[in-house]
Order: C-alpha cells, then structure tokens, then sequence
C-alpha cells in the first residue's frame, strides 16, 4: 500500500487567494477545498460521467443544481449525479470554503454551459 500525503497549506489555490484547490487527484478520486470570495460564482458546469459532492465547511451561499438554487451553509453536504448542471455562489459577506469529492478520476469530464 502506497500512502499519499499533502497538506493543504502547502498547495495554492488557482487564482492565488481564491478558487479550487486539488489535493488529491487520481487514480480513482479528483479531491480538494474550494475557497470563494464574497459576491463570487464557480461556474455553472456538469460532468458527463462523474458524480460529484460538495461539503461547505464556511461561509453561506447557494448551490445551483440544474438551475434551481438550494441554501448552502457550513455542514451542509450535496451530492450530484452525472450529467446534474452546478454552479455555486458566495452570498454572504465572508469567504465561502467547501470541500468537493469527485468520483471516478475522470480530469477530462466537464459539460460547460
């Protein structure tokens, strides 16, 4: 058994102060931490295979699933299906972080709307 370990304090979010951050990627699950600023979006995106869950660990906001917004706050927990339209917005006034779990590793997998 091959054990993998980061810390997350020792990667960098995309866009230096904000967005995803991978902490695991493969060989069966893409993982990691997303941190949004206030006033943001993710991106509205599906996935034609892959099956994807968002934990929020901070912030309030929403979660868009097929276009219908759903409140999300820390302890909240969503899961979505292949082929399920999400985007996710920062309404409050702190940063947003969540931590999303994609299942199979399929990097490639992205329907963009």
């Amino acid at each position: 058994m091959k054990v993998k370990h980061v810390n997350e304090n020792d990667l960098e979010y995309r866009n230096k102060d904000s967005g995803p951050k991978y902490l695991i990627r493969g060989p069966n699950i893409d993982w990691g931490v997303i941190l949004m600023k206030p006033g943001t979006k993710m991106g509205a995106h599906g996935h034609n295979e892959v099956e994807e869950t968002f934990y929020f660990l901070s912030g309030e906001g929403n979660i868009y699933i097929n276009d219908k917004a759903y409140p999300a706050k820390a302890g909240d927990v969503y899961y979505l299906e292949p082929k399920e339209k999400h985007d996710i917005e920062n309404t409050g006034d702190d940063d947003m972080k969540l931590v999303f779990i994609k299942h199979p590793y399929l990097p490639d997998d992205k329907i963009k709307y």
